[in-house]
């Protein structure tokens, strides 16, 4: 099945909080995954399925990363990933889908190995925000441009869900970034 071709068209899109900066040395404590049904214009039609979970890292939690995110031990103490549950969820999508997918990959992978074989989408890379007039690639910093809200940012569930409807957002051309950000890739591809 291709991007285009093949039905149902299912996407997901993922977001990690991390112990630190480095996929070699840390590790996840908060994941969430949403998976999606697109069309074969490549338009939303609607959210299957969405998990995000706490797990309590076996490594030092950085003091800089708990104040990107929030989260201190004493949040992740004890808690884990219903990880049968994701890799079930990865195997459903067709493609993933993450702000600055070069950072999240590494980490999803190296839990969930069968996340290698599936294409990966950068919102933050594959669309040229510069370009369009936006100072910051930055996720906050687009979603504060185009009217999104979020309650809490650099929390997992809040920045996949932001994403989503980011992507969702219709230009002034009339065609959503999450269809810019897919042929984009397909065309480069």
């Amino acid at each position: 099945m291709g991007i285009i071709s093949g039905s149902p068209l299912v996407g997901g899109i993922v977001d990690v909080e991390t112990t630190g900066f480095s996929p070699d040395r840390d590790e996840v404590v908060e994941l969430c995954l949403l998976v999606f049904h697109y069309d074969r214009e490549l338009d939303l039609v609607k959210i299957m399925d969405e998990y995000v979970g706490l797990r309590e890292p076996g490594c030092f939690l950085h003091p800089r990363a708990s104040q990107v995110h929030g989260l201190t031990m004493a949040d992740l103490c004890g808690q884990d990933l219903d990880y049968q549950r994701v890799a079930g969820m990865i195997e459903r999508v067709e493609l993933l889908i993450a702000h600055n997918a070069g950072f999240d990959r590494g980490f999803v992978t190296r839990l969930f190995p069968q996340a290698i074989s599936k294409p990966w989408f950068c919102s933050m890379s594959g669309i040229d925000w510069r370009n369009k007039g936006y100072p910051s690639r930055g996720l906050q910093e687009l979603l504060r441009h185009h009217g999104i809200a979020v309650e809490r940012a650099h929390r997992a569930l809040d920045d996949v869900r932001a994403t989503l409807e980011l992507l969702n957002y219709s230009q002034t051309s009339g065609i959503s970034y999450l269809k810019e950000l897919l042929l984009g890739r397909q065309a480069a591809g």
